[in-house]
C-alpha cells in the first residue's frame, strides 16, 4: 500500500485538476452548475471503501453519506438530513446500502470488543448477532460467521430506512426510489447485490 504525505495530497489534486481540464475544459465550469446524482449512497467509513473507484463513478453522480459499519439509525439527525435531501430535493432513483466484508464495526459487535461510544454505536449489530445467532453460528468458520453478519447487517439498514418518515413520505407519491443492499468483497473488489425479502416487506407494509 502507499502511503502519502501530507504534502502529497495537495499535489495529486493539481495534477489530477490539470489532467482534467487537458481531457476537458469545461469540465469543472460545468461541475460548478449544480447536481444531479441518480444515486445515494450509504456506506462504511472504512478508508478502503471509495466507492467511487469501485464503481468507476465521476463526481457528480453518487450523493454519499458514510458512518462505521454504514448504520441506519433512526435518530440520527445527520443521516435522516441526507436523506430527506437526496430523496426530496435530489430525486435520486436509487438508494444504496453498502456494507463490506473485514468490517472492523461487524466484527467488534461480533466478538463484544467495542468500548466506548463505538460500542453504543455498534449495538444493534449485535443485537442482529443475537437474533440470528443459530443461523450464523452453524456457519464452519468465523470468517464466513463475520460474512454472514455483515449481510444481515446492510438488509436491516435497508429495511431501517424504509421505515424512515422521508421514505413514508415518498412511498405515498408516484415517484420514490428503489432500495439496494450490497457487500463489498474487499478481498476480491467485487460487489454482492443482496436479494432482499421485498414480498415479506410489502407483507408487514414496510414498501408498498
Amino acid at each position: 500500500m502507499h502511503y502519502h504525505e501530507y504534502a502529497d495530497l495537495i499535489n495529486n489534486n493539481r495534477k489530477w485538476v490539470a489532467e482534467k481540464l487537458e481531457l476537458t475544459p469545461g469540465y469543472f465550469k460545468q461541475l460548478a452548475q449544480g447536481q444531479k446524482p441518480p444515486f445515494l449512497y450509504i456506506g462504511c467509513s472504512d478508508s478502503r471503501m471509495p466507492i467511487s473507484s469501485f464503481t468507476q463513478t465521476e463526481p457528480g453522480e453518487l450523493f454519499i453519506h458514510r458512518n462505521v459499519a454504514n448504520q441506519v439509525s433512526l435518530t440520527d439527525m445527520n443521516l435522516l438530513a441526507v436523506l430527506e435531501y437526496a430523496v426530496e430535493a435530489l430525486d435520486v432513483q436509487h438508494i444504496v446500502i453498502c456494507g463490506h466484508y473485514c468490517c472492523g464495526g461487524v466484527e467488534a459487535a461480533y466478538k463484544g470488543t467495542a468500548t466506548g461510544v463505538v460500542e453504543n454505536w455498534v449495538s444493534p449489530i449485535r443485537d442482529i448477532y443475537m437474533q440470528n445467532r443459530q443461523e450464523i453460528d452453524s456457519l464452519p468458520t468465523e470468517k464466513e460467521k463475520l460474512n454472514k453478519l455483515s449481510e444481515l447487517n446492510v438488509i436491516a439498514q435497508v429495511k431501517n430506512i424504509c421505515t424512515t418518515s422521508v421514505m413514508h413520505r415518498a412511498y405515498k407519491t408516484e415517484k420514490f426510489p428503489s432500495v439496494h443492499g450490497w457487500v463489498l468483497d474487499i478481498e476480491h473488489g467485487y460487489i454482492k447485490d443482496l436479494e432482499l425479502p421485498t414480498k415479506e416487506w410489502q407483507s408487514l407494509g414496510i414498501l408498498p
